[in-house]
């Protein structure tokens, strides 16, 4: 499946005809987005379509902030046509009515007159039908460009991934490194518990050997841990290798996985005993933070 980006921008028209002279127009922007936020500016002569806009677009995304916007525009041949006496007098009638019981009513305008009789020569019958097939274009390209995002989106995330691997390559062999140097300051700390406690020979200075000894052994503990850390940090990009290749709504996931990745690299650096891997923890920050800001306009 593809990955598809929250951020897109289409556009779409209809252009006049003889049957209906009325040119349509559309665009449809969207940015990221935690839910799907849909908003609409349509013409008057539009409004009566929202709700079917809104499904079809509903149906065809997940997530992102969309903004609709469609108008109407009438060529200057529409307004040629001058209204027949006939309907002139029915507004006029329907003028003198009005006025009879609400004198200051104001009269009737030309273009209101124009609007009114008809005297904009189009059938509009075929608007709605119009609309959804300029949507239908619209929402196509929109997807299509959230896709090209997407898929540019998912080439970045993927490279990181692989950066981030390397690091965990170069940090892997440092492990056992601190592990051994952990036990040798151990063994050291104990050796001169011992030398101390046997000078003295009291209980007091034997009890205080094994609060040494037990609390060296507690901090080298602590530090074998840096392993499982880098095990996590392997299993996290696994997943999120195998969700960019799977593909399909995958956003909230990633974000969740990033936030993981953050986690187990802080961890790495706040055990470190070692200043190379402390600079691999920061440069592995750095990379995370970059994929966060991608991740966040994934739908």
């Amino acid at each position: 499946m593809t990955v598809y980006s929250m951020t897109g921008y289409a556009s779409s028209q209809s252009p006049p005809s003889d049957a209906s002279p009325v040119a349509l127009g559309m665009e449809i922007r969207s940015v990221n987005s935690r839910f799907l936020d849909l908003s609409f500016r349509l013409s008057d002569e539009l409004r009566a379509s929202e709700p079917a806009l809104r499904e079809a677009l509903t149906k065809r995304l997940k997530r992102g902030k969309v903004e609709v916007r469609a108008w109407l525009e009438r060529s200057h041949s529409t307004v040629a046509r001058v209204p027949e006496r006939a309907e002139l007098q029915r507004l006029l009638d329907a003028q003198n009515t009005i006025q009879s019981v609400l004198p200051n009513a104001a009269s009737l305008s030309v273009s209101s007159i124009m609007q009114m009789a008809g005297g904009t020569e189009h059938n509009n019958a075929d608007l709605p039908q119009r609309v959804q097939t300029m949507l239908l274009a619209a929402a196509n390209g929109l997807v299509e460009a959230r896709a090209q995002e997407g898929s540019r989106l998912s080439a970045m995330i993927t490279g990181r991934t692989g950066e981030l691997r390397a690091l965990v390559k170069q940090a892997t062999p440092l492990v056992p490194e601190l592990v051994e140097l952990q036990r040798q300051k151990f063994l050291d700390r104990w050796q001169a518990a011992l030398g101390d406690a046997n000078a003295s020979a009291d209980e007091s200075s034997l009890q205080a050997a094994r609060d040494r000894a037990l609390s060296e052994a507690t901090a080298f503990a602590i530090r074998i841990d840096v392993a499982e850390e880098i095990n996590r940090l392997d299993a996290h990009l696994d997943e999120i290798d195998r969700l960019m290749a799977t593909g399909g709504e995958l956003g909230k996931r990633l974000d969740f996985l990033i936030q993981e990745l953050h986690r187990e690299a802080n961890t790495l650096g706040s055990k470190s005993s070692s200043l190379t891997l402390t600079r691999i923890s920061v440069d592995m920050k750095v990379l995370i933070e970059q994929m966060r800001e991608q991740v966040q306009n994934i739908e």
